[in-house]
C-alpha cells in the first residue's frame, strides 16, 4: 500500500512549513525513520523522517511551502529493497487489487497528478509580437548637425550615443538639447546578477522585524562601560576555570548576571504588552541572539537569575552548539523575557538593536576598543565598550531605561562586588 507522508506540527501556532532540501529522490528505497526531508518553519529547521520503509514518491519541490497536515511522499510499504533481499513472487504480487500492484498505481497516479499540474501550469504559446523593421542606415545615420555637434560638445557627449530624428538617421539641435549623458561605461568587470530565494526563517524574520518597527514605540539609550574590571578578573581566573568546569570564562556571563540584577531592580524591562495589559514576569528566561547556519537564531537560558557563573558559560556553550549543528528544538526559542545580542563578535563598534517580540527590550553588546578615558584626572588608556538598550516606550519610561542601563554598568565595572560579593572564587567555583 501507498502512506501518505503528511507535515506534522512543529510547534504551537505554526500553521505552515517550507520543503528545504530533499535528502532523497523519487524512486529511492528509504528505511523507516531515515530523514528524508529538511524543513524549515518560522522558528527552526527540523528533519522530517520517513513513517515506514519502502519506495518513495515526492509530491512537493524544494523551496515549496506547504500547510502542516498536507501530504508532501508516499511511501510504497510493499515494494522490494532493490539494494538486497529477494523478490516478492508473482502471486504475492498480482493476488489482490490491495497488493504490490495497488500501491505501484497509486504511485503511478501520484507521479501522473504532478506532471498533470505541472503541464496545466504552463502558460500557452502566446504568438509573437511583431518587430518594427530596423531604420535603414546611411551616410547621414548617426552625424551631427553643427549646432547638434556644438551643444553635444559642451555636454562632453559623443554623437554615437543619441539617436538621431533626423532625415536619414541625422542628430539634429532638438536631439541633442534633449539628450542625457550616460550614467557611466560598464568596466571589463563581471555584471552578473543572481536571485536565491529567502528562506522561510529569514522571510519570517523580517516580517517580525518590520512589525517591530511599526508597531511598538522603539527608543535607544546608550552608554559606554571600562572592561577593564572583567579583563582582569578573567586573565586571572580564566585557565582555572576552565580547567574545572571544562567551559571557558567568557563575557556574557557577566553580561548575563549583570543583566538580572537590573531586571531586579526595574521590573519593567522584564515586561510586555498584552493587549491592554502589562504582563509583568518574576522569572528571567534570557534569549541570546546566536548565528546559525540557517540565520540568525535566539535561544533561550531559563531562569538564568538562579544560574552561577558557570551555569550560564555551560548553557550558552550548549545553546550556541545546538543552533550551530542545527539541532535546536522550537521550544528552545521560545519564551525569552529579555534579550543579549553581541554585534562585537562581527566587529561592530555601535547599533540600535531592534527589540525581539512580544518582549519590550534588547540590550546590544559591540567590540571593546583600548581609548583614551580620564581616570581620577589622567589620562589612560582603557578597553571600552558601547552598549544600547533598545525599549518600548510605551510601557518603559526614559527613566527606567536609562537606570536599568547603568545598572549593568555599574555591575560590569565593578564585577567583584556587586556580582561576586567579594568572594570571587565562590563564585566562579573554584
Amino acid at each position: 500500500m501507498a502512506l501518505e507522508m503528511k507535515v506534522p506540527s512543529p510547534g504551537e501556532s505554526i500553521t505552515e512549513v517550507e520543503i528545504a532540501e530533499w535528502l532523497v529522490a523519487t524512486g529511492d528505497w528509504v528505511e523507516k525513520d531515515q530523514a528524508v526531508a529538511e524543513v524549515d518553519s518560522d522558528k527552526a529547521t527540523l528533519e522530517l523522517p520517513a513513517e515506514a520503509s519502502g519506495i518513495i514518491t515526492l509530491m512537493a519541490e524544494e523551496g515549496d511551502a506547504v500547510q502542516v497536515g498536507a501530504v508532501v511522499c508516499l511511501i510504497d510499504t510493499e515494494a522490494t529493497n532493490p539494494n538486497g533481499g529477494g523478490s516478492k513472487d508473482a502471486d504475492n504480487a498480482s493476488s489482490s487489487a490491495g497488493g504490490g500492484d495497488k500501491a505501484g498505481k497509486d504511485v503511478d497516479v501520484a507521479k501522473e497528478v504532478k506532471k498533470d499540474t505541472a503541464v496545466k501550469t504552463k502558460s500557452p504559446d502566446a504568438k509573437k509580437a511583431p518587430q518594427p523593421e530596423k531604420a535603414k542606415e546611411t551616410y547621414a545615420s548617426g552625424t551631427a548637425s553643427p549646432a547638434a555637434k556644438k551643444i553635444l560638445d559642451e555636454k562632453g557627449m559623443d554623437a554615437k550615443d543619441v539617436s538621431g530624428t533626423g532625415r536619414e538617421g541625422r542628430i539634429t539641435k532638438n536631439d541633442a538639447v534633449h539628450a542625457k549623458p550616460s550614467m557611466g561605461t560598464p568596466g571589463p568587470g563581471s555584471r552578473g546578477e543572481s536571485r536565491t530565494k529567502l528562506s522561510m526563517l529569514r522571510r519570517k524574520v523580517a516580517e517580525r522585524l518590520v512589525m517591530v518597527k511599526n508597531e511598538t514605540a522603539m527608543l535607544t539609550t546608550f552608554n559606554e562601560v571600562d572592561m577593564k574590571a572583567i579583563f582582569d578578573l578573567r586573565h586571572e581566573y580564566k585557565e582555572a576555570f576552565k580547567t574545572k568546569h571544562g567551559v571557558s570564562l567568557g563575557f556574557m556571563s557577566f553580561f548575563t548576571k549583570a543583566v538580572t540584577r537590573a531586571l531586579e531592580m526595574y521590573p519593567a524591562v522584564n515586561s510586555m504588552i498584552d493587549g491592554k495589559e502589562m504582563l509583568t514576569f518574576d522569572y528571567k528566561d534570557i534569549s541570546i541572539a546566536v548565528s546559525g547556519p540557517k540565520g540568525l537564531m535566539v535561544p533561550v537560558i531559563r531562569n538564568a537569575e538562579n544560574l552561577s557563573f558557570r551555569g550560564v558559560e555551560q548553557e550558552v556553550k550548549r545553546l550556541a552548539l545546538r543552533a550551530r549543528d542545527g539541532d535546536i528544538t522550537v521550544d528552545e526559542m521560545t519564551g525569552g523575557t529579555f534579550t543579549i545580542t553581541n554585534g562585537g563578535i562581527f566587529g561592530s563598534m555601535m547599533s540600535t538593536p531592534i527589540i525581539n517580540p512580544p518582549q519590550s527590550a534588547i540590550l546590544g553588546m559591540h567590540n571593546i576598543i583600548e581609548r583614551p578615558v580620564v581616570v581620577d584626572g589622567n589620562i589612560v588608556a582603557r578597553p571600552m565598550m558601547y552598549l544600547a538598550v533598545s525599549y518600548d516606550h510605551r510601557i518603559i519610561d526614559g527613566k527606567e531605561s536609562v537606570g536599568f542601563l547603568v545598572a549593568i554598568k555599574e555591575a560590569l565595572e565593578n564585577p567583584s562586588e556587586i556580582l561576586m560579593d567579594n568572594d570571587v572564587k565562590r563564585a566562579l567555583e573554584l
